[in-house]
């Protein structure tokens, strides 16, 4: 059984078609410049990636042409069509989003043999936006639980290192960043990684440190410095960034939206904030930092459920059968 996955270059989606190449026999991840979603389709005939049994990739753009003969499986790791995506973006992106992305995603779902998604708020959302009756699978992502692991005891420090990770975007939640800091005592530090997006929200003052691109081999490392994982987005297809925080013993306070709760128990593992209330951010923050054995026990909490549901065990063998079955049609 060979399956190849054309996926953008650099996106999450490639960073867990990756993990799948590495985990999967000849699966292979087949990387691609973001500039060829603009390419139009014809061209895509001409595009060379692996010949394989069955084509895994996203729904935005129709690689898949190449080998349009073969079984095609489309996972959705995130919907960025719906209107309250649309009211978000900017000019150019709601024209590309109406346009190619719109025109690709529909071609796309209409070809495949088997649709996933990375979450039920994902496959829901895709269901109704399209006014889809086709079945959508939800195979959660999985995370490497022995790369990311606790190792921070509990921390008495006077100083709480909070750590947020995500492109500097107003879907990520960034621009509140700056508002939370400012609301917060002078011993907390908030810590900012980011991908490829420059930086247009916050500047590095004294409790608000702008640390850049992190390799993802050096993030482990960067969970554990952190005390706490702050997550103020407003969409998220899964959440890969909260499920590896999870996974390091982290609590979390993250917004209360799209599929953040399938990841994150309110109470238990953390804090679930209505969206954008910058208030409710600072108070759960500050609630945590003034008690270091609850973040501790928060953070045990996570850990096991990353270990219950979101493990990259789970994950390949939840393709692995479906795959299989693709094959068996």
């Amino acid at each position: 059984m060979k399956i190849s996955s054309p996926v953008v270059n650099g996106s999450g989606a490639y960073i867990v078609h990756k993990i799948l190449s590495e985990n999967i026999n000849k699966y292979t991840a087949c990387p691609y410049n973001p500039l060829w979603t603009l390419l139009p389709p014809k061209l895509c005939k001409a595009i060379k990636y692996p010949d394989a049994d069955i084509i895994h990739t996203t729904p935005d753009h129709p690689l898949w042409m190449n080998q349009p003969e073969k079984p095609l499986v489309l996972t959705f790791h995130n919907y960025v069509l719906d209107n309250y995506m649309k009211k978000r973006a900017n000019y150019l992106q709601r024209i590309y989003y109406s346009t190619l992305v719109k025109k690709y995603t529909i071609q796309s779902v209409n070809h495949a043999h088997k649709i996933t998604a990375v979450s039920k708020f994902t496959a829901e959302l895709v269901k109704e936006d399209l006014g889809l009756n086709k079945e959508i699978e939800v195979i959660y992502n999985g995370i490497d639980s022995n790369k990311f692991i606790p190792q921070k005891t509990i921390s008495h420090d006077k100083c709480i290192n909070v750590l947020f990770v995500g492109n500097f975007t107003h879907r990520k939640g960034a621009h509140l960043l700056t508002k939370i800091s400012n609301k917060l005592g002078n011993n907390i530090n908030i810590y900012c990684t980011r991908g490829l997006r420059k930086n247009k929200y916050i500047s590095n003052a004294n409790n608000l440190i702008d640390v850049g691109h992190i390799s993802y081999d050096d993030m482990p490392a960067l969970y554990n410095k952190a005390d706490i994982f702050l997550f103020p987005t407003f969409r998220e297809g899964f959440g890969l960034a909260v499920a590896e925080a999870m996974s390091c013993g982290l609590p979390v306070v993250a917004s209360n939206c799209s599929s953040i709760p399938e990841l994150l128990d309110d109470g238990k593992g953390g804090f679930l904030c209505p969206v954008g209330e910058i208030d409710a951010f600072v108070e759960k923050i500050e609630l945590l930092v003034n008690a270091p054995e609850l973040r501790h026990e928060m953070g045990e909490y996570n850990r096991v459920k990353v270990e219950e549901k979101f493990t990259i065990g789970q994950m390949v063998e939840g393709y692995k059968a479906l795959f299989e079955e693709v094959l068996s049609i």
